[in-house]
């Protein structure tokens, strides 16, 4: 069989992603969401997404659905999963591959967000989603906390050096429960890439908090992930 032949006998259909845009501030998570403006499930919650376009891959086009609706680019993503369900879209036969992004709430573009109707809700406040969405927010959830026990992640949302404090609220956040804090700093202070800079930040008290930065050269070097 010639192999367009092979190729023309199977069904086609369409390839989108769907954006799950978490973003930290005040120690808190929230979660970008827009109200839907078009049919099927016109007016109620849902994700950012997007078809993939011709000649673009799905991690491009993850990108770009970002940069449409926050203005922001080079952002840690992480793919979660391929969500495949014939029915999951009363719309037409369409094949998701969801994303997630965590990102700082103070940097975004407000004036795209609003433009598409976004919102940031946050996470205990997550309205019902429509199809599947609801699904890949609780999976993208439990991904990005199974990466942030064995990798930095988020840490490009602190400033270049920070406080031992900061990095645990963050992750805090993350984790979406309180930690013990000498439990916390014994688990940092087994990372060589977490490093004391010798400098201390005095702005909440007299004594003052040591400095820390991430260095990613020590990090790149012990592990097999990569930021």
């Amino acid at each position: 069989m010639a192999p367009k032949a092979y190729y023309s006998i199977h069904p086609k259909f369409h390839v989108s992603v769907d954006c799950i845009i978490f973003g930290f501030e005040d120690g808190e998570l929230s979660l970008l969401l827009l109200k839907r403006n078009f049919e099927p499930a016109r007016g109620q919650w849902s994700l950012m997404g997007g078809f993939v376009e011709e000649g673009e891959s799905t991690d491009a086009a993850a990108r770009r659905v970002v940069a449409e609706l926050t203005g922001l680019n080079d952002l840690y993503m992480s793919q979660v999963h391929t969500y495949g369900a014939p029915d999951r879209d009363p719309g037409e036969r369409v094949v998701s591959v969801a994303y997630y992004a965590l990102v700082d709430i103070k940097k975004y573009n407000r004036e795209l967000v609003d433009a598409h109707n976004a919102f940031w809700v946050n996470l205990p406040e997550v309205p019902p989603l429509i199809f599947d969405h609801g699904t890949m927010v609780e999976d993208a959830l439990r991904f990005m906390r199974y990466q942030a026990s064995v990798k930095p992640v988020g840490i490009n949302l602190l400033p270049e050096e920070f406080t031992l404090t900061q990095l645990q609220t963050l992750y805090e956040a993350i984790f979406g429960q309180s930690m013990d804090k000498r439990n916390f700093r014994k688990r940092i202070a087994s990372m060589d890439y977490i490093e004391k800079t010798g400098r201390v930040d005095k702005t909440m008290s007299r004594r003052g908090a040591a400095l820390y930065r991430f260095n990613p050269d020590k990090y790149h070097e012990q592990s097999i992930f990569k930021i």
